[in-house]
């Protein structure tokens, strides 16, 4: 009897430590397309627009982990926005970052996974531009809720190209045996 436990318990610490070298490694692949998007210019009338293609990273994390380390790594994320590229940018991250993932985990919980991704990902997107534009509107003392509308069509846009390229990346996923379970 006592060897089951013992086996038992490895069996545990090992799933343990694949969940968390999958999220570390999650976290690495959401920092690459981080920086891969710095370098992609988008034409848009407003400044700072972005596709938030880590933020495909922090889906995937979401729903097929579990949501503690979809936080994690958009946490973390932040953290590296904030170490690279200055204080009010790693505020805008984090704040758009947990204001998303707060919004689509109730959406998850309160639809019962009957929601598409593609919904969710663009509920996803806007609440990030929402959260961003209120932390940018405390930092600078002065309301930018002109940029509202010009975020929320950005973040359909944005929110459908994310939830496309996540559906696209899941075969990928799968036969790198990442995740096993069926769709």
């Amino acid at each position: 009897m006592r060897m089951k436990v013992k086996d038992m318990d490895r069996k545990i610490n090992t799933d343990k430590i694949k969940h968390i070298a999958l999220t570390a490694m999650l976290f690495a692949l959401a920092l690459v397309l981080s920086l891969v998007e710095s370098v992609i210019p988008i034409p848009a009338p407003v400044p700072g627009i972005r596709l938030g293609l880590s933020n495909i990273v922090v889906m995937f994390t979401l729903f097929f982990l579990k949501w503690r380390s979809a936080f994690a790594v958009a946490a973390l994320k932040s953290l590296f926005v904030f170490i690279t590229r200055g204080a009010v940018a790693g505020t805008l991250s984090l704040s758009g970052g947990i204001l998303s993932l707060l919004a689509m985990v109730f959406l998850l919980l309160t639809s019962k996974n009957r929601l598409s991704w593609l919904l969710i990902s663009i509920s996803g997107a806007v609440f990030h531009n929402i959260g961003q534009i209120s932390a940018a509107s405390i930092i600078l003392g002065t309301p930018l809720w002109f940029y509202l509308p010009f975020l929320l069509l950005f973040g359909i846009i944005a929110g459908s190209v994310t939830s496309v390229l996540l559906k696209v990346s899941i075969p990928v996923f799968k036969k790198l045996n990442i995740i096993n379970q069926p769709l």
